[in-house]
């Protein structure tokens, strides 16, 4: 039976008549993608409760008033306070394996499918206005509820679990049944789901899980920094691995090799993908989980941070009809994304693009795919020798690693092809003679290379606590400059607060080097002239330095002193 819509439910419970309704759809078409009911409210034609009592009609649930209702401890500690906060609902109660909770949007079921997935609950639904859900979590989660701290200490009270997890590590004739069972036990679940849930809300791209000899520490990566959590009790990283793994799908009982898996999770209604890796060391098994979260990522050209002219410049090149584009960079620093955004303008139904990868990071509709997988031989050589029969427009091999793959990579360009891809080089002029050193001719390199656009990510100072900097003798130095050439320019930086976690950043910019290949550097390139000649010929054609790029967002008050020393080189 199809859904009745919420407006002709309010015309039915005489909240409104047809002619507000009619008011109502207009208003709601100058709001793109604000529901119907928070517009009614907004302009004062129904109440909250009002809103309320036409959802739970709607969805065939009852309503709950949180005002008179009292959440007991025990059935609090059901749902984190991470988790609360995230889905913004309120547990109620728990019947054996179903837990009812309030929320106040029932239509939107991916709550219900996300907590299933990570409490292990049936779950069943009721209905609560906005601003009682919101009294009810500062009301019974600010004062006491659930912290990864509350959870670590009472997982170090209690002594069942130790002694479990102390059996098991220490066990040689390995019990499945057991290890299943510890990892599966709700403190472990717990948890990991409140760690998983905090990186995912921080935008971590990265969450390691590391077992030393007295300790077993976590660590969440974050704008390219690592922050250490609370570290659990020590005896606990088995449990801790073990789970990882269940939820990877991996081998529990292997803890000799190497493995990798993945993780796919929906979190408040978007897709994310946590790819896993797991290596033994001499205290247990070291896992790494890489978070891949569509949500953050926008795959838009315009939002990648480039300057107008390099932009410009770019655009023009990726554009062309054969040749290749490189990206450089080291690990982290945004080449993937970069060359996702320019895939994705590119995406036209006139050009097929085929892409070779290791993993495939983001899926696009309307681009061919194909994951490397080198323990069957499938390797960006072989994939793209394979993808040249395809018909392809244009091609993205994930990474030139070596001479085979670099070859193959310039005959493409050379029969008609745009070829994408990316080194790790700490410049783009100096890409010139990493492709040399992998032995490529440099009759071909200035054939075939059109642009090399090197790349770094700098963290973006917090907006909520940034101030001015007075410089060091040692930071200007750092930057070439004195206090007469710095002159009437300011410095910031971020002082820390609740916005930014203390550290006084909140997000990250690229930094762009974009060289565009001319008749000059390609007489440079095969007379085997030096990379600083070739530099600062490309600077007096109008490439922009990441060093200069980012001494202009430290004085545009973007980023800081600190982060452009970081993540730049001096130029000769």
């Amino acid at each position: 039976m199809a859904i009745r819509r919420i407006g002709q439910i309010l015309v039915d419970m005489g909240f409104i008549n047809d002619d507000q309704l009619e008011m109502l759809l207009e208003e709601q078409d100058r709001q793109p993608g604000e529901k119907l009911g928070k517009v009614a409210e907004e302009i004062g034609l129904v109440t909250d409760e009002q809103v309320a009592q036409a959802l739970a009609e709607q969805m065939n649930m009852q309503v709950i008033s949180l005002e008179e209702f009292e959440l007991d401890d025990e059935t609090r500690d059901q749902v984190t306070e991470t988790m609360a906060q995230m889905y913004n609902i309120i547990p109620i109660r728990r019947d054996d394996d179903v837990l009812t909770i309030a929320t106040c949007e029932p239509q939107n079921l991916v709550i219900q499918d996300d907590l299933r997935t990570f409490l292990g609950l049936d779950i069943r639904t009721l209905v609560a206005t906005q601003r009682e859900i919101t009294a009810a979590l500062e009301k019974y989660y600010n004062a006491g509820g659930e912290s990864v701290e509350r959870i670590v200490e009472e997982l170090e009270n209690d002594e069942d679990l130790k002694k479990l997890a102390a059996e098991m590590e220490k066990s040689t004739a390995f019990d499945l049944t057991s290890a299943e069972a510890l990892a599966d036990s709700a403190p472990v679940r717990k948890l990991l789901n409140m760690i998983l849930l905090l990186a995912i809300k921080d935008h971590a791209s990265d969450i390691h899980f590391e077992p030393f000899e007295e300790e077993f520490r976590i660590r969440i990566k974050a704008d390219g920094v690592l922050y250490e959590m609370v570290p659990p009790p020590r005896h606990l990283a088995f449990a801790i691995t073990t789970r990882i793994k269940v939820m990877a799908d991996l081998d529990i009982a292997e803890r000799r090799m190497p493995q990798d898996g993945r993780i796919e999770l929906v979190v408040g209604g978007h897709s994310v993908d946590l790819r896993v890796s797991v290596l033994p060391t001499m205290f247990g098994e070291s896992t790494v989980m890489r978070v891949l979260d569509r949500s953050v990522v926008s795959l838009d050209l315009n939002k990648v941070g480039m300057d107008a002219p390099t932009m410009k410049l770019f655009r023009e090149t990726i554009e062309k009809p054969n040749g290749i584009v490189l990206v450089t960079g080291p690990t982290g620093s945004g080449k993937t994304t970069t060359l996702y955004s320019a895939l994705s303008e590119l995406n036209v139904i006139e050009e097929k693009l085929i892409t070779t990868e290791d993993p495939v990071e983001y899926d696009i509709d309307g681009i061919i795919q194909i994951p490397v997988d080198a323990d069957i031989d499938v390797t960006f050589a072989a994939c793209l020798r394979s993808i040249l029969r395809q018909d392809p427009d244009r091609i993205l091999v994930g990474e030139i690693r070596d001479l085979e793959t670099a070859e193959i990579a310039i005959q493409a360009s050379l029969t008609g092809h745009m070829v994408f891809s990316t080194l790790h080089t700490n410049d783009a002029p100096s890409s010139v003679t990493r492709l040399k050193d992998m032995g490529i001719p440099t009759f071909l390199i200035t054939a075939t290379v059109e642009a090399i656009l090197a790349q770094r990510l700098v963290r973006r100072i917090c907006t909520q606590c940034r101030e001015e900097l007075e410089p060091t003798d040692d930071i200007l130095m750092e930057l070439e400059l004195t206090r007469e050439t710095l002159g009437d320019r300011k410095l910031y930086r971020g002082t820390g607060c609740e916005g930014c976690n203390s550290t006084g950043y909140k997000g990250r910019v690229g930094l762009f080097e974009l060289m565009i290949m001319n008749d000059e550097l390609r007489e440079l390139i095969v007379s085997n002239s030096p990379v600083d000649q070739v530099r600062n010929v490309a600077r007096n054609h109008g490439m922009v330095s990441l060093r200069d790029a980012g001494e202009a967002f430290m004085f545009e008050g973007v980023t800081t002193p600190d982060e452009v020393i970081r993540e730049t080189i001096l130029e000769a």
